[in-house]
């Protein structure tokens, strides 16, 4: 596990991860890039855990992902299957097993807060809290990005999928964005990685 981790996490969160996966019978993948999650985790027929995370992620991103995925395995265990997967078992869990790792020798000192106000009351996903997730998405060593937030009403742009759509007004946090192709309008983060197409 711990030749595994070495690869994808900080190196002073290693030690800590395999502590507590090692109290398990569970197998940790990492995966190839998945458009729609960042991780997953399931108990097997067989009785065992399984986690999996994308091979594409950041170290602060996987290390923030595998310890949500250790929640699930957690809260399921100490509470039961019929809990909510991301419910209020779940969050105490998460915020529980996450709290040791919210270190300047763990995370840059400049994500620590963002870290920090997430975790009073944490996301089914990272990606949600957009103030987390752009501040993450510095560290993943890409060339300068857009996201819909950056571009005026009236853009037309397109997605990962190669749809495309008008920007129109913002709602409370997420934008109505009419696809050109159909005419639906559908809600969009404001931090929602995009290819401006023109005005």
């Amino acid at each position: 596990m711990k030749e595994l981790l070495m690869h994808y996490i900080p190196d002073t969160a290693i030690d800590p991860c395999v502590d507590l996966l090692g109290s398990h019978r569970v197998e940790v993948k990492v995966v190839n890039h998945r458009v729609s999650k960042h991780g997953d985790y399931k108990r097997t027929a067989l009785g065992y855990h399984q986690i999996t995370v994308n091979s594409s992620l950041n170290p602060y991103r996987f290390l923030i992902t595998l310890i949500h995925e250790i929640a699930h395995l957690k809260a399921f265990e100490v509470y039961g299957r019929r809990i909510k997967p991301h419910g209020i078992e779940w969050k105490q869990t998460f915020k529980d097993l996450m709290l040791p790792f919210l270190r300047p020798d763990i995370f840059p000192s400049e994500l620590l807060p963002h870290l920090a106000k997430h975790f009073i009351n944490p996301k089914a996903s990272s990606a949600v809290d957009a103030k987390l997730s752009l501040a993450l998405n510095r560290y993943d060593g890409k060339e300068e990005r857009i996201y819909l937030l950056d571009l005026p009403a009236g853009s037309v742009f397109s997605i990962h999928n190669g749809r495309q759509f008008r920007k129109g007004h913002q709602r409370v946090k997420r934008f109505e964005c009419a696809e050109l192709h159909s005419g639906k309008v559908y809600l969009f983060q404001p931090h929602t990685e995009v290819e401006h197409l023109g005005n």
